[in-house]
């Protein structure tokens, strides 16, 4: 009596190899958009198609399991390490899904709603358009981001100004122009590109100081240039600028600043 010889699951081989490359896919294009070796609009396909080639990965993973219980094929090693590496790769696209079921669909964010600070940035065809926000929108980010608001201190522009400089020149971001000279200026706008932690996705900011006589006011601006989405890094950033902006001014004066 003969013993068929077991097969070795084609499918176990195609599952490791599609988990491996969309693995290796996803950190080439990270790193490649985060150094701007890689355009945001192709690093967006990207991604998508590394989802997909994962989400294939997880199919091959499945048939040659079926393949391995019903007739005993080999191969489980290479299933195991294939599912494992596209269920790696996936986590952070069911990360951002679940993000984008508790956060609104909002990708512009500003502390004054009736008169958002100007972007400088030229948009593209391919970026998000810039309109003033909706009533809904006003709603949804009064709602969702009441830390959003404004600043205002009795201090002299000029050093809340150079406090605002300070706190620019902490962070990675890229001046649109030079920092702007404020001698006989009452309102200055400093524009910048910043981008997120993670994926590096780009957005403008625009800081507004302005000297009303009775106080100095700093509004601030961030918004997205891809993305119906932001996930809350718009507001994150203005709410985390201007806390730290706070303390630089009452640092700085050695005066708190008023709310």
């Amino acid at each position: 009596m003969e013993i068929a010889e077991r097969q070795t699951s084609r499918a176990a081989g195609w599952s490791r190899r599609t988990g491996g490359f969309s693995a290796v896919l996803l950190l080439s294009v990270l790193i490649g958009h985060r150094y701007d070796l890689v355009e945001t609009p192709a690093f967006l396909w990207v991604l998508a198609i590394v989802a997909l080639l994962a989400a294939l990965a997880l199919l091959f993973a499945g048939f040659a399991f079926s393949r391995l219980w019903n007739f005993g094929d080999r191969g489980g090693r290479e299933l195991a390490v294939g599912a494992l590496l596209a269920l790696l790769v996936l986590a952070p696209y069911g990360v951002v899904a679940y993000r984008a079921t508790t956060y609104p669909p909002l990708s512009d964010i500003s502390t004054d709603l009736d008169d958002p600070p100007a972007l400088a940035a030229t948009r593209t065809g391919d970026m998000n358009m810039l309109s003033p926000p909706t009533p809904g929108e006003q709603r949804l980010q009064t709602e969702t981001y009441p830390l959003v608001t404004g600043r205002s201190y009795n201090l002299p522009f000029n050093n809340v100004l150079q406090a605002v400089e300070t706190v620019i020149g902490r962070r990675d971001w890229q001046l649109a122009v030079p920092f702007p000279d404020a001698s006989g200026q009452s309102e200055v706008t400093i524009d910048a590109l910043a981008k997120s932690f993670v994926l590096s996705l780009p957005a403008d900011v625009a800081i507004r100081v302005t000297d009303d006589r009775d106080a100095v006011i700093v509004d601030m601006r961030s918004a997205s240039r891809y993305g119906r989405y932001d996930l809350g890094d718009n507001a994150a950033r203005i709410v985390d600028f201007l806390a730290e902006l706070d303390q630089e001014v009452a640092g700085q004066v050695g005066t708190a600043p008023a709310e």
